[in-house]
């Protein structure tokens, strides 16, 4: 009990991630209960084929996210916070936008084909509904891990990993738009949703504003 109780102490900070179950609630009540009103169509997404073989990076995203979560948090806690920030943030702010903004998408090709790809796909079509599509939660989290990795001290250094990063989040933002679970404007939106919350997260210098502040608060006194 005691070695338990000094590693929860040690790594409290994972405590963070259990607003996922927040967001979890948030999700299952928004895919239940959403109503399009805006449906997200580009002529682009007419071009796009329909393969079933994609799904392979658009699963393995679950296995990135975590697996980014975990190595962070115990290895760097700056890079940990900062990757839920900008996960559970984005995801926070979809949300807002989806009651505001309640969206879907109808791209979603009848399903003739029988193979393991093509079950999966139709296990997710089962699961997740053709709504609240814009921004792509897919897109955005998969640029939070993207971008963290690219961050982190140690791991910048490692090119093979750099260039593997690189070609997996090109790989799953593709898929959401080849399995047709997004439009290729839910993308475009995401990625635009990705670069405000790295200007906020990792750009802007927070710790001047502080000094600042601490600074006036000398001369005050």
């Amino acid at each position: 009990m005691k070695k338990l109780k000094e590693f929860l102490t040690a790594n409290r900070h994972f405590f963070i991630l259990l607003y996922y179950f927040v967001i979890l609630f948030g999700y299952q009540l928004l895919n239940k209960y959403t109503v399009p009103k805006y449906y997200m169509y580009h002529p682009i997404d007419r071009y796009i084929p329909f393969v079933p073989i994609m799904v392979v990076p658009y699963v393995f995203w679950y296995i990135l996210i975590t697996a980014s979560l975990i190595y962070l948090g115990f290895t760097c806690k700056k890079d940990f916070y900062r990757l839920a920030l900008f996960m559970f943030g984005g995801m926070t702010l979809c949300y807002i936008i989806f009651i505001l903004f309640p969206n879907g998408q109808n791209l979603r090709p009848v399903i003739t084909e029988t193979n393991i790809f093509t079950t999966i796909i139709t296990f997710i079509y089962t699961l997740d509904n053709p709504t609240n599509s814009a921004p792509s939660m897919h897109v955005i989290d998969t640029m939070a891990v993207y971008i963290a990795l690219r961050k982190n001290e140690k791991l910048s250094k490692i090119k093979i990993l750099q260039t593997t990063s690189a070609i997996v989040t090109i790989l799953i933002i593709m898929s959401t738009v080849m399995i047709k679970q997004h439009s290729i404007l839910d993308v475009m939106y995401g990625l635009l949703m990705s670069l405000v919350l790295y200007i906020m997260i990792y750009r802007i210098p927070y710790h001047k504003f502080k000094f600042a502040a601490k600074k006036e608060a000398q001369q005050q006194v």
